[in-house]
């Protein structure tokens, strides 16, 4: 079966977006573990189907790399905004976007050459209650003790659409041997259906330096659900004020959050298609 894609990016969280508005392929959780597979394919932290909605203008179901099926992306919502736009499926500087995680409405830049450069999205409402993490407690996890390969750490977990916990440590983030402590984050017998981790540093009020170990994905340049995580906890601790714009710094490049005393999120940042290309797609048995 041959596949038509979009190779994107929104600060080095890499996403291939197919049109699927005429029709899903078949199994795309099995689509998303071979075509995400770096070297040996097209290479990325998940694939994106942009969808026909009754409720929105498109719907988009994100799979991770491992091919489970996520709520919802900051990063790659923001893909999505370009992709409609630049496409000509809508144009409209304000678009609508289904996903598991609920409606999300987003506000376009437009550059000189008609193309999309930014958009801002509405995230919600970042959510600390146990269950809509989830997270196995009696009580929100506000900066607790968790005890992760025998070091302790203060976690603050919530949902931003899909679980987090946010981690702030007061060293130097490249010294973090993420790829060791991250999966062990991601696994705890705490989390029922695992979590993003991020590790945080609050450089100011308005700077916070950011490293994230994904769910389903493992370490990647960005995660926008999880800058609006960790604003979001910070805010709550006192590290940073509400309604007040905050630069978060990750290793793909900088996305700038507000959240308001409601704990409601916005984000804005970049998005850029990278190339086209058609994807080869092999079924089982086929």
């Amino acid at each position: 079966m041959r596949i038509e894609f979009t190779k994107m990016q929104g600060i080095g969280n890499d996403y291939i977006v197919i049109d699927c508005l005429g029709g899903e392929p078949p199994d795309p959780s099995l689509l998303a573990v071979q075509i995400s597979r770096r070297r040996f394919s097209v290479g990325a932290d998940g694939v994106i189907l942009v969808c026909r909605s009754e409720a929105a203008d498109v719907k988009m179901r994100i799979f991770n790399a491992d091919g489970s099926e996520a709520g919802m992306c900051g990063n790659g919502i923001r893909c999505v905004g370009k992709f409609v736009y630049d496409r000509g499926i809508k144009r409209s500087r304000y678009l609508s976007v289904e996903t598991l995680a609920g409606i999300k409405h987003l506000e376009l830049t437009v550059g000189n050459d008609g193309c999309v450069t930014s958009v801002k999205v509405d995230m919600g409402r970042a959510d600390f209650s146990p269950a809509g993490v989830p997270v196995i407690s009696d009580e929100p996890v506000i900066n607790r003790p968790l005890t992760v390969l025998g070091q302790t750490y203060n976690i603050t977990c919530l949902s931003v659409g899909n679980p987090h916990a946010a981690v702030f440590v007061p060293g130097d983030l490249d010294l973090l041997d993420i790829v060791r402590v991250g999966p062990a984050f991601e696994r705890h017998i705490i989390f029922p259906e695992r979590t993003n981790a991020e590790f945080v540093r609050v450089i100011s009020r308005n700077v916070i330096h950011m490293r994230v170990w994904e769910r389903g994905s493992g370490e990647t340049l960005a995660c926008g659900t999880g800058a609006c995580a960790v604003v979001a906890a910070a805010a709550r601790l006192g590290l940073c004020d509400f309604n007040t714009p905050v630069t978060v710094k990750l290793p793909g490049g900088k996305l700038v959050v507000v959240c308001d005393r409601d704990y409601q999120m916005t984000m804005e940042g970049p998005a850029a298609t990278v190339y086209e290309g058609i994807y080869e797609y092999s079924l089982p048995g086929a």
